[in-house]
């Protein structure tokens, strides 16, 4: 990594933390909680990433239903005619589990 990126690597992180403060005057924190409220929240900034691209492809695939109504964000169920189809996934991935599992003993 460069000396550049670092720097600016570092005034990023460094607005971050600012702007948390900024936002929350009253707020007082060690540097283990500071650690931990930022670590929190760049899980779950990526862990909303991953289930996004997760639900687009089971919607691409039919196995999610997605229905839209003004005002709300999308509706996301079970299509009904790919259950069946959802088992196998889901039991394909248990057996795959299970055999990588057998394989490390």
């Amino acid at each position: 990594m460069s000396v550049i990126t670092c720097f600016n690597k570092t005034k990023r992180d460094a607005r971050e933390i600012l702007s948390y403060f900024v936002r929350n005057p009253q707020a007082a924190d060690t540097l283990d909680g500071i650690v931990r409220w930022r670590l929190l929240s760049e899980v779950v900034h990526r862990k909303v990433e991953e289930t996004s691209v997760a639900i687009e492809w089971l919607v691409e695939q039919g196995l999610l239903l997605e229905t839209r109504s003004p005002g709300v964000g999308p509706i996301f169920s079970l299509n009904p005619e790919k259950i069946s189809e959802a088992q196998c996934i889901l039991d394909a991935g248990i057996r795959t589990s299970s055999q990588k599992k057998t394989k490390e003993k």
